[in-house]
Formats: structure tokens, sequence, C-alpha cells
């Protein structure tokens, strides 16, 4: 059953150097033929010597693991990789979370790899040959808006059981397990939603190693389990759920949910199920996934040519330090300037790629390009192609000029996939994100190195490759730049106009040390006309709406509870340096029902 969106820390890991470079000249004469292909890298093979034991967590605020930024990942998307080049496979352990619909199936996940254990997620399609195929090492079993009785309700995967791994059942996960096993699931007398006390019963089972005898944890379930199955023992309980825990051998159930912060001790029982379960190995770091991708990527690659886009953001800036350290100079980065980046972002990272990273930057004027076609068109969709399908006529007419590419790099990560396609029980497109939607004319492979990755996971790589943490704590940018950050037309002078107005509210946030604090901040032009009063006359101008949000992983966020003094300082501002804006409004929609961004 669903539960509450978590929260957690904002940690960030120290910044470790070094590496190779590879000098390999520059783009050659050749282009491959033959449709593009997919190179989408998965979890690189890691060194295993570097477990940890369970016991030994830090006790700094950041959490247990050195990877996190924010931590955690996302839902499964099986868009399989078609490659003519050998894709590596994991050979390490993995605990895999099969989603059942419940929309925080990522805080699974998430809290396991803040263990420093490698997590993913699938649908609850999968069979047990699919799950099998990440080299599990445990099973976890998500929450659910379905019924386990209901007709059509999901069910387990045939033979999990049977295969001997340990399966964490939560909530839904918990009710189908104990049901398919014999027991008993039925409607609640009195439904459970918000804190209860757990008793543990069973203090020497592993999953509740150095637990105090009692802890909160959070309820939120219509059914319970009324009758265990035949072998099962009480683990735990709390006044409404006599079986809120329990196990049998290598299966445990649980009623309440360990993923959300309203369970006092929930990350503990996550790593406790890791480590002490399944016994995995702690070495999901970040240097390990830069080691282990950048070897990957030198396999993939060879001696080919490789061509990476640079949208500003700082998913395309550390896709490209990534795979620079694996190429070195086989790789060009361009920029394609469409007229609709921030203020003052192409010199930025001319500075801080170019010049200090050494990597081959090429910048491309084609604001022109963009803003024509984009003349007239108001739906946000139709924007989004146009400059999905622009970008990439761009890119391909400078990577067949330049001769010689053969892979191209992209800085997709896991809401990118995630929202882009169906990726779990119930889950809907969203919206299109216009850097997963590979037109079948480019005729490279595709390295996504970042793929499996979330923000908070990106921004720790970065910190590990040495990028400026200018570059590595900027704000989130979609690739469409400033185009659907604009509601209605575009033009080249309401681009310059909130261009400015993004500027200063940027440049608020930052004096008053809040730059680090939200985890996405900007402002939108709205397209509403509003009058006002600029000295002694009437005006009518656009209203701009400010945004700024919190988020550990971009999938939930709510708005930012920012000082009023500051959201008074920045709209004064705006309305009186900004030509065209009269009015200022401060966004406070959460996610959900709302997305992030305003399109």
């Amino acid at each position: 059953m669903r539960s509450d969106r978590d929260s957690l820390p904002n940690p960030r890991p120290q910044t470790v150097g070094g590496g190779r470079a590879n000098n390999r000249g520059k783009l050659g004469d050749s282009t491959p033929s033959g449709p593009y292909t997919w190179l989408r890298l998965g979890p690189p093979v890691y060194d295993r010597s570097c477990q940890r034991a369970p016991d030994d967590e830090p006790t700094t605020r950041y959490g247990s693991s050195p990877f996190l930024a924010h931590p955690g990942p996302g839902r499964y998307c099986d868009r399989r990789p078609r490659s003519r080049r050998h894709r590596l496979s994991p050979d390490r352990g993995t605990v895999v979370v099969v989603d059942y619909g419940s929309q925080y199936t990522a805080l699974i996940a998430r809290r396991i790899r803040e263990a420093e254990v490698y997590s993913e997620i699938v649908p609850a399609t999968a069979d047990l040959p699919q799950i099998l195929a990440h080299n599990p090492v445990g099973v976890v079993l998500s929450g659910s808006d379905s019924s386990v009785y209901a007709d059509g309700s999901p069910e387990l995967p045939e033979g999990l059981i049977e295969s001997q791994l340990p399966v964490l059942g939560i909530c839904y996960g918990h009710q189908l397990v104990a049901q398919s096993l014999g027991g008993a699931v039925a409607g609640a007398e009195r439904r459970e939603y918000g804190p209860a006390q757990l008793e543990i019963t069973d203090p020497g089972h592993p999953l509740f190693s150095d637990f105090p005898a009692t802890t909160r944890v959070w309820m939120s379930h219509g059914d319970r389990v009324i009758l265990p199955p035949p072998g099962f023992e009480q683990l735990a309980r709390t006044a409404n759920s006599e079986w809120a825990a329990l196990g049998r051998e290598n299966l445990i159930l649980l009623q309440f949910h360990p993923e959300v912060s309203h369970t006092q001790l929930g990350h503990a029982l996550l790593r406790n199920f890791a480590l002490r379960v399944c016994r995995a190995r702690a070495d999901w770091t970040p240097s390990q996934f830069v080691s282990g991708t950048v070897s990957e990527i030198a396999d993939q690659v060879g001696e080919g040519r490789v061509i990476c886009g640079i949208s500003g953001g700082v998913d395309s800036s550390v896709a490209a330090a990534l795979v620079q350290r694996a190429v070195g100079d086989s790789l060009t980065g361009i920029l394609v300037d469409t007229g609709m980046l921030r203020l003052g972002e192409v010199p930025e990272l001319r500075r801080a790629l170019g010049q200090q990273l050494g990597v081959n930057l090429i910048t491309l004027d084609a604001a022109d390009q963009f803003l024509g076609p984009l003349a007239g068109v108001t739906d946000p969709e139709q924007k989004r192609h146009i400059i999905g399908d622009k970008f990439f006529d761009v890119f391909i007419q400078h990577a067949e000029e330049l001769g010689g590419a053969e892979f191209f790099v992209q800085g997709t990560i896991y809401p990118d996939v995630i929202e882009s396609a169906a990726a779990g029980l119930g889950s809907a497109k969203i919206k299109t994100h216009h850097n997963t939607r590979i037109p079948d004319r480019l005729h490279l492979g595709l390295i996504e190195p970042l793929r499996n990755l979330f923000k908070d996971e990106v921004r720790a790589v970065g910190l590990e490759l040495g990028l400026p943490e200018e570059i590595v704590w900027r704000q989130p940018f979609p690739g469409p730049g400033l185009a659907v950050r604009i509601l209605g037309e575009i033009d080249a002078d309401r681009v310059a106009t909130l261009q400015l107005a993004d500027h200063i509210w940027r440049e608020e946030i930052a004096a008053e040390g809040y730059d680090r604090a939200v985890a996405q901040y900007f402002a939108v032009l709205t397209g509403v006309r509003t009058v006002g009063v600029m000295g002694d006359s009437r005006s009518y101008g656009e209203l701009a709406a400010l945004r700024a949000v919190e988020s550990d992983d971009f999938m939930t966020a709510d708005w930012s509870r920012l000082p009023h003094e500051l959201l008074e300082r920045a709209a004064t501002r705006i309305v009186n340096e900004v030509n065209g804006v009269t009015r200022v409004v401060y966004d406070i929609t959460s996610k959900p029902p709302g997305t992030i961004e305003w399109e």
C-alpha cells in the first residue's frame, strides 16, 4: 500500500581526483553505417574487497553511503540494448526490488544504496529469469495500491520462493507472500495509516540486529495478515497488527514501511537485510562506480571516436567528464547554443570543461535554427519534439563534418527513463524527455553512463571525477532549455526576459545560502498578462512565477519554505530590473500532483 513520501539529508562526498587519459587523436574520416545501437552501460565490474562490516556505520549527518549527495535509484525501464559490441554484464550482487505499483518504490532501492549495496527495480511483470539476470543476492517486494484478493492483482514471480533467494515483502509484498504460502489475508477491522509502536518479539533475528525492544514504524494499509503461513514465526507486532513482522528461514514479511523516514530505524532495517540477511557486498561507492564504468566504456569504445552533447546541466557535464576519463582526446564535446540557455552558461561551461578538465569542447551558435521553427508553437510536447529533432539535426550535421564518430554520449539519468515510459505497474507517461527520444537516423552507438543513477549520485560521481563544484552543484536544467519554462509562444525577447529574471532569482537564493539547500529553483514566464503601476503610469506586462522545491530523488518534491524576505527581494528586483514583467508569484505546488517543471 502507498506510504507517505520520504525525506533524506543532502550529503556531499569529498572530491577525489585522479584517473587516466588516453590520447588517441582527433576525429577521423570514416563514418559507420547501419542502424544506431544502444550501448546502455549497466552496473560495471566492482572491486569486492571493500566490504564493510554491517555494524561499522559512520555517524555523519550525511548517512552511511559516501555515494549519496541525496541517495537513490528509480524504477525499471526495459529498453533493451542492441549492440554491435559486447555489453558487459554485472558480476556483482544486486538487491532487486519488484515494483508492484507503489509510487515510493524508489525509496526502497535508495535506502539499500545508502548501505553501499547496488539495487535495481524491475516491474511486477518480470519473471524469475529476468530477475536472475540482475545477479540478485536478495529480492524486495514493494507495496501496492492493489489488494491481494482482488481480481487481476499482481502475483509473485513463479519460482521465486523456490529459488532460495532471501525475500523481503513490504506491505502488499508481505500480504502476497503470506497468502501464496497458505496464510490468510483480510480487510482490517480498522485501517491503519500513520505511526505505530513496533514491539520486537524476536530480537535475535538478523533483521533487527542492534534494535531496541520497541521502535516507531509507519503503517499504511487496509488489509492485514490474519493467519500466517505454515512455518512462519512472529518477529514483531503492534497493537493493531499481531503479524507486523514474520519470518521463515530466508523469507521476511513486514506490514509496515521501512523505506519512509517516518519509520524510525527503517534505514538500519534495510541495511541489515542487505548486509546481514542477503550477505551483499558494500561496494556501491563513487570511486568503484567511476573505475568500473571507465573500464567498461574503454572496453566498449576501443579505438572509436566519441561525441557528446553538452546541454548546460550537471548530467551532460558529468557524463562528458566520465567518458573523457575513459577515452581521453577521442571525445569531442559539442555544446549546441540553442539560444535558450541560462544567462552566462556558455562561457562558464567553456571554462569548467574546456580549460579546467581539458575536454575538447566545440560551441555551435544555433539560436536562429531553433527559434525559427518554434515561432507560433505553444504546445509543450510539440516544443520538445521540435527541439529534440532540431538538436539532432544540428548535432548530426556537425558530427558528419567532423567525421569518424562512432558513439554518442548522453547524460540520461533514471528520472528521464522513468518519466518517459511506463516503468512499473500502474505508472503512466508523464512527458517526453527529448534526450531519450533518439531518431532512427542516428547511426551511432549510444552510451548512457549515468542511466542507472539519480541526480544525487550523479553529483557524487562529478565530485569524484574532480569537476568544479560550481558545475557539480549547478541547477538541473531541462534538455529543451528555457523553452519549457516559457509558456506560450517563444521569441528572442521573451527568452532574454526569462534569462534575466531567472538570473536574479538564482542570485538572491545564492546570496542567502540556499543554493545547495534547495534541490531545484528557477523562474517561469507564464504567458499571463497583468496590469501594474510603474512610476505614475499604468503598465501591462507579464506574470513571472518563481519555483523552488526540495527533493531527495526528483521523483517527488515539496515546495521550499523560503523566508518571506528572500521572496520579497527577488520579486522586487525582477519587477524593477526586468522589462516586461509586472508581477511575480511563488509556486507552492508539490510533486505530485504537479511536476517540478511547468511544461
